[in-house]
């Protein structure tokens, strides 16, 4: 007859199941424009990885594409008047619950190996957020040399890029007040924020990004454009006036004539949000 006391092996059962019982939960936002063919590679994946406790698509256009497809995978679907992404990625943070906050771009890869990594290095409560590193696909193999550049520069002190997958605590997300109500740049204007509040992590496995638009207008072309407008912009230019020569140089379509004024995508509504107390 076992001579232990009754319920002992229960309960010890129950405290280690207790342990075990908080996994850490994670919020993926996802801005999008027009991005349906994007959404349908990512979400199946994201859908399936058990720490994603939501996956928020933030649309800027009248798509209903891009709507059936989040809501297929079981995605939040809202929608944002202005076509920005730091005001996208607001709203989409405004209605987020999970410990922590996944920002994404549509065209960037995001899978379990991914959101193992963060859950694991968020268990350091030092750790305000990070990044990963980037790795591009289909470029000019000439190029190559610059993803080990923009490695070290990561790993020292260097932006945290909108498409490497930025991730942030949500409590110090808000403590930030979100990101900045710029046309172009809020993904620079946000890192240096985020740096300053704490410390900051940058992961492998590496994200990998499409080089559609490397291979669409030139490999070398576009790396050296988006060199001199991140130096512009650190030189003091307004990301108001890159903006605009970003779109007329490239041809494309402007996504935003306007900063928004929109009540729901303001820093000052993050920082009136309620803070609920994250899981452990």
């Amino acid at each position: 007859m076992n001579g232990g006391t009754p319920g002992a092996g229960v309960a010890a059962a129950g405290q280690a199941q207790e342990g075990r019982a908080s996994p850490f939960r994670i919020t993926v936002v996802i801005p999008s424009w027009r991005d349906a063919g994007n959404l349908a590679l990512l979400l199946p994946t994201l859908s399936r990885v058990e720490n994603v406790a939501e996956l928020i698509v933030v649309e800027a256009a009248q798509d209903p594409a891009s709507e059936k497809i989040a809501r297929e995978h079981g995605a939040t679907f809202l929608k944002c008047s202005t076509p920005n992404r730091g005001a996208q990625m607001n709203v989409g943070a405004m209605s987020a619950s999970g410990d922590a906050i996944i920002f994404q771009h549509a065209d960037t890869e995001l899978r379990d190996a991914h959101i193992a990594a963060v859950c694991a290095v968020l268990r350091d409560p030092a750790v305000v957020g990070g990044a990963f590193y980037r790795k591009f696909d289909e470029r000019h193999p000439r190029l190559m040399w610059l993803e080990h550049v923009a490695r070290f520069l990561t790993r020292n002190g260097g932006t945290l890029y909108g498409d490497q997958s930025v991730f942030v605590r949500r409590e110090v997300f808000l403590r930030l007040q979100g990101f900045a109500q710029l046309p172009l740049m809020e993904d620079l204007e946000f890192s240096r924020r985020l740096r300053a509040a704490g410390k900051i992590v940058v992961l492998d496995p590496p994200v990998r990004t499409s080089a559609r638009r490397h291979a669409r207008e030139g490999a070398w072309k576009t790396s050296i454009q988006n060199g001199v407008f991140i130096l512009l912009y650190k030189l003091g230019v307004s990301p108001t006036r890159l903006h605009r020569w970003y779109y007329r140089i490239g041809g494309r379509a402007a996504r935003i004539a306007d900063p928004p004024a929109e009540p729901p995508t303001t820093a000052a509504d993050l920082a009136a949000l309620p803070k609920p107390p994250l899981q452990s």
